[in-house]
């Protein structure tokens, strides 16, 4: 999938962007607009948490079990998860006639760049109706549209896609305390709880 047609299948979230750490766009600028991003910055930020989820894609238990905030030796559940053996779908499968995941679920945006050996987990999220939570507006969405974009003004491509787990608590509350897991395991910088720790340069104050 063409990295601009990602882009473009996301529906932007309302708000102000930022696409530089420490840098406040004024009221009514676009959250694009005159920012760029070099190819070597993109690539250096891909690269470093690549670093950190090479190994738990390749199933590395000493990397996972110092990852976690919340692991224990008890906790196993989020072993069962490999994401490589879940379906990508487009992240416009919203569109689609009929979904093909109902029900609660765990989802995870990933990437997957073509000069690294894995892929990288950008967000980790969690809902009830796993063929409504992609459809309204989501901050996910205007991050995955940030970095669209700087990645096609530096000239890189990449590819896009959204995975649902259905092996998951039906209550909501065990669903959140196993998505926050998963962050705190894969540390994707998307996510609210991580953009710090890799300086994400792609984040929106929804207003």
């Amino acid at each position: 999938q063409n990295f601009r047609q990602g882009a473009e299948a996301m529906e932007t979230s309302k708000g102000q962007g930022q696409l530089f750490p420490n840098q406040v766009l004024s009221a009514g600028s676009s959250p694009h607009e005159g920012l760029t991003l070099s190819r070597d910055l993109l690539q250096s930020w891909q690269k470093r948490i690549h670093d950190h989820q090479a190994g738990l894609f390749k199933g590395n238990p000493a990397i996972a079990k110092q990852s976690s905030l919340f692991r224990s030796e008890e906790e196993t559940v989020i072993d069962q998860l490999n994401p490589l053996k879940l379906t990508p779908l487009p992240l416009s499968f919203w569109r689609w006639p009929s979904s093909p995941h109902h029900g609660p679920a765990i989802y995870l945006v990933m990437d997957r760049p073509t000069d690294l050996d894995t892929p990288l987990l950008l967000y980790v999220g969690e809902t009830i109706a796993a063929d409504r939570r992609w459809k309204g507006e989501h901050d996910c969405k205007a991050y995955l549209s940030a970095y669209a974009e700087a990645l096609a003004g530096a000239g890189l491509t990449s590819q896009l896609s959204i995975r649902f787990w259905s092996d998951v608590p039906e209550t909501t509350r065990a669903r959140r305390q196993l998505e926050q897991q998963l962050i705190q395991y894969w540390l994707p910088p998307f996510n609210k709880e991580t953009r710090t720790r890799w300086s994400t340069p792609f984040t929106a104050e929804i207003n």
